[in-house]
């Protein structure tokens, strides 16, 4: 089979007229701070669950497992299904969410759902650090997750509408820079939260998502919207052109705007994107919306970036130490690699950081297991020296994961939607995520408990698959317009039956 045939390579000449300019950056970078919470929300559940004050206060029997019983097992010392349901609440109320959003954002626009996500954010931090008691702990995590559900359908769709083709990527993953830098403050405020004397460390580090929070919502007011979204709800064209004029900067952008108004046109006529989305030209992009999510969930990254003090905990290590290994591994580790994910990505092209990101993330996860299963029993720790080299294949993984799956299992959704089923086919991805997302966090200490180390050699055989999955299946999307991605398909040795078939019907 040729590597044209696999989508190793499919560029086109075609390129808009722009440049990069102010506005389109600032106006990123207030949007991309709904990553930034995402982010936070991620590190810092794993962090507080692994406080001694905390867990005394709100999960006792959880505190007594790891202080006083000497009889359990290292690997069952955290399973708790009402733990758990701190960390997975949010992701079923952004599940639910999801849905809402998607109306909202075809109907009013992709800035009014940033808005609704920034006031979600600053409600449920606000009633996460005031917490008294486990319901206003979970209520607290289902406002931040109505938050994550708006942010995480607009936001990317935001990202892709105001960026130039050739930036795109870059852009895109700006959005994932931010969840990086998200879980790396999350756990450098654990790791100083933790230090504080009188036992309310934890309030701090719930509270403090609330400063994103509102830098979100104030931003969102000021926000232009999308000329892609402004065409697709009004006739007034000038109006889109003006705006399209302002984030490109040069006058001649007819050639974009073209494309942007037959699409629109075309999405007018879609009175149910979610049936459309069901349709055989469609197959393609509907497969890879729950495909790209679900396995960025079961590559086990939540493992690590949900329980990493949890799992550093659990092979012996001290409060404060498993603390600052999660800052080293999960935070600053994923943060710089998802950075040089951000500036390769349009140059390397998608799928060369998917094969080098698999191959990186399975070897470390067999190691990280082989090393579980040979040193660490139910009973007693692990050896300091075995322990500082799981962090270190920990890190390894969190750097293959970080400029692989972690950026780009949102770009490639982001990017392949015609704009009649865009808000549908995000949706799909969102819905998919905070679902995957759900089953794994619920799932994760129960799974500990009972596969013990053999749980890395679990992911690490999902990894494979997805590694496989994306070079069979998936053609390469770099620097290609979001209106000219059927090409794409079209080329493509599998998919073109689907979508090469419907088009000779057509025709």
């Amino acid at each position: 089979m040729a590597a044209a045939e696999l989508g190793i390579i499919t560029r086109k000449d075609e390129h808009y007229n722009g440049k990069m300019t102010l506005l389109v950056v600032l106006s990123c970078m207030v949007a991309a701070m709904g990553g930034i919470i995402y982010g936070y929300d991620i590190g810092i559940s794993g962090g507080v669950t692994s406080m001694e004050p905390f867990l005394k206060k709100f999960f006792p029997e959880v505190h007594t497992k790891m202080k006083e019983d000497t009889k359990t097992s290292n690997y069952c010392k955290f399973d708790s299904q009402l733990l758990t349901a701190f960390t997975s609440s949010l992701y079923i109320a952004g599940l639910v969410a999801s849905f809402f959003a998607s109306s909202v954002t075809r109907t009013f626009g992709r800035k009014p759902s940033i808005l609704v996500a920034g006031a979600s954010f600053l409600a449920g931090s606000a009633l996460g650090g005031a917490a008294t008691n486990v319901l206003m702990l979970i209520s607290g995590r289902i406002l931040l997750g109505v938050g994550v559900g708006f942010a995480n359908q607009s936001v990317p769709l935001y990202l892709s509408e105001m960026a130039l083709p050739r930036h795109r990527g870059a852009f895109n993953i700006g959005f994932q820079l931010c969840v990086a830098i998200g879980v790396l403050s999350a756990n450098l405020i654990n790791f100083g939260a933790e230090k504080i004397k009188g036992g309310w460390g934890w309030r701090i580090s719930l509270s403090l998502a609330a400063v994103p929070a509102s830098i979100l919502t104030l931003g969102a007011l000021l926000l232009p919207e999308t000329p892609n979204s402004l065409i697709q709800r009004s006739n007034d064209h000038q109006k889109a052109k003006s705006m399209l004029q302002r984030t490109r900067g040069c006058e001649d952008v007819q050639a974009e705007l073209d494309d942007l108004i037959k699409a629109s046109e075309n999405s007018k006529t879609i009175k149910h994107p979610f049936k459309k989305l069901m349709q055989r030209k469609y197959r393609p992009q509907l497969v890879m919306a729950i495909a790209m999510p679900f396995f960025t969930q079961v590559t086990g990254i939540n493992v690590i970036s949900f329980y990493a003090p949890v799992l550093f905990r659990t092979i012996g290590l001290s409060e404060s130490m498993s603390l600052l290994s999660a800052v080293m591994s999960a935070g600053m580790v994923g943060t710089c690699a998802t950075f040089v994910s951000m500036l390769m990505v349009d140059k390397l092209g998608r799928r060369t950081l998917f094969a080098i990101g698999g191959i990186q993330m399975f070897v470390s996860q067999v190691i990280v297991g082989s090393i579980m299963a040979a040193e660490l029993g139910d009973i007693g720790g692990i050896r300091k020296g075995y322990a500082y080299l799981l962090i270190i294949f920990v890190s390894v993984y969190v750097a293959g994961f970080a400029w692989s799956w972690g950026p780009l299992g949102w770009l490639i959704p982001s990017e392949i939607f015609p704009l009649e089923i865009r808000s549908a086919g995000q949706s799909v991805t969102v819905a998919v995520n905070f679902l995957s997302t759900f089953g794994i966090a619920q799932s994760f200490l129960f799974m500990l408990c009972h596969f013990k180390s053999g749980i890395f050699f679990f992911f690490g055989g999902w990894v494979a698959v997805m590694t496989g999955f994306v070079y069979l299946l998936l053609p390469e999307t770099a620097n290609i317009p979001i209106e000219k991605m059927d090409g794409v398909w079209m080329g493509h040795w599998f998919w073109n039956r689907y979508v090469g078939q419907v088009r000779e019907d057509s025709d």
